[in-house]
């Protein structure tokens, strides 16, 4: 399986650069909606973060820089969910399975949501991994990075919607 999802990710990335219509999101700009299939079942969708401040982080447990930043984003949610940040995770093309035990690994008390066909990677401008997505209590896009983030960055970005 592992084999097949590097591929496929190297297909979504080609698509998205090649497609000059792409609406890629911006600060500023209203936060994409979203509705994702939770590992453990249910769902988990923006609108149930209405009025929060929401720190996105997109991920995939064969990246790299994504296991270095892990720890930290567990951290930093415990730091500032007591400020009323809430924090999703969202596993890029891989398994119920596999982004569980990444969250579990890692010690992810947050919600985990599965991009399982790269729709919301897309609505996102995920053309690699981390990206990490800020977005203030009226649902606007504060900051949004394509890559990865020093822990003191991530709280900077923190800061500014809460």
């Amino acid at each position: 399986m592992k084999s097949f999802v590097r591929p496929l990710l190297v297909v979504v990335v080609l698509l998205a650069l090649a497609a000059p219509a792409l609406a890629v999101p911006h600060a500023g700009d209203v936060a994409p909606a979203f509705s994702l299939a939770r590992p453990a079942g249910g769902t988990v969708s923006l609108r149930n973060f209405k009025g929060k401040p929401l720190y996105i982080n997109f991920f995939a447990t064969w990246c790299g820089p994504c296991n270095v930043e892990a720890p930290q984003i567990a951290r930093i949610y415990r730091t500032y969910h007591r400020r009323g940040l809430a924090v999703v995770g969202i596993d890029e093309l891989e398994t119920a399975a596999k982004a569980a035990g990444f969250a579990s690994g890692y010690h992810w008390p947050f919600t985990i949501g599965l991009d399982a066909d790269g729709t919301m990677a897309n609505a996102y401008g995920a053309i690699y991994l981390p990206v990490q997505v800020f977005v203030n209590r009226s649902g606007t896009i504060s900051t949004l990075r394509v890559g990865p983030m020093e822990p003191g960055d991530i709280e900077d970005a923190i800061k500014k919607i809460l």
